[in-house]
């Protein structure tokens, strides 16, 4: 699973307009004909997943024609990141930009999706998006209409991510914590609370979590651990 893989794909469709069209039509496939020519800008983002060996990466939630739906999958795997202009400038390409065109910043408020392809600076973005006039289409977009940004756990991006992150154990606090939480929630721990605090509560669920990755079950959040919480 890499960004690269996903931007590719998703230039392979530009030009593509109309509907029906290859993507709702796939996507209808397995979720009803409704989808056929309903808006089709998140449908075309699982297309370009599925087809790109993502899907295990962009889709944390699995396919998504909505796109609310999709950012709060995000969330709740601890890789959402907010849309001010500070943060749209550390996006990446393979991103998945989410926009709030009332300019709230409020997930349930967004209308639109795309994949980004160049982070241009000063809180714009170049980005590859769906059902955009009708058809799919490069459009830059400025951090007031981006209500935040998905970052899949490509590999590549895994790989080169743990060698910076913290090791953190029982009685750690701070939001690396909460990043932990939301990761383990995303694996249906739902006994553990986002707090920021590692309890005993998060130390037992990073242990099961440890066994399911064959990983020694130590409960201390470290190299070896974090790929397999990122594998969300």
């Amino acid at each position: 699973m890499t960004a690269a893989k996903m931007v590719a794909e998703a230039r392979g469709s530009l030009g593509m307009s109309g509907r029906p069209n290859t993507i709702t039509r796939e996507y209808a496939s397995r979720h009803g004909d409704e989808f056929l020519r309903a808006s089709w800008c998140d449908m075309a983002i699982t297309y370009w997943a599925r087809h790109s060996g993502n899907a295990g990466a962009v889709l944390p939630g699995g396919d998504r024609a909505y796109t609310v739906w999709h950012a709060q999958d995000f969330q709740k795997a601890g890789s959402w990141h907010s849309g001010t202009t500070a943060s749209v400038d550390q996006a990446k390409p393979g991103d998945i930009v989410f926009y709030d065109w009332g300019a709230t910043n409020s997930v349930g408020a967004i209308d639109h999706v795309g994949v980004v392809e160049k982070v241009l600076g000063g809180g714009r973005l170049q980005t590859i998006e769906a059902n955009t006039d009708d058809a799919v289409k490069r459009r830059v977009r400025a951090s007031g209409v981006i209500a935040g940004y998905g970052r899949p756990a490509y590999d590549d991006w895994t790989e080169n991510m743990v060698k910076n992150l913290p090791t953190l154990a029982r009685g750690a606090t701070g939001e690396d914590v909460q990043t932990v939480q939301g990761l383990l929630l995303a694996r249906s721990h739902s006994e553990v609370s986002i707090n920021g605090m590692f309890d005993a509560t998060t130390e037992a669920a990073v242990k099961a979590v440890q066994r399911w990755g064959r990983v020694d079950d130590d409960g201390i959040v470290g190299p070896l651990t974090w790929p397999v919480l990122l594998r969300v």
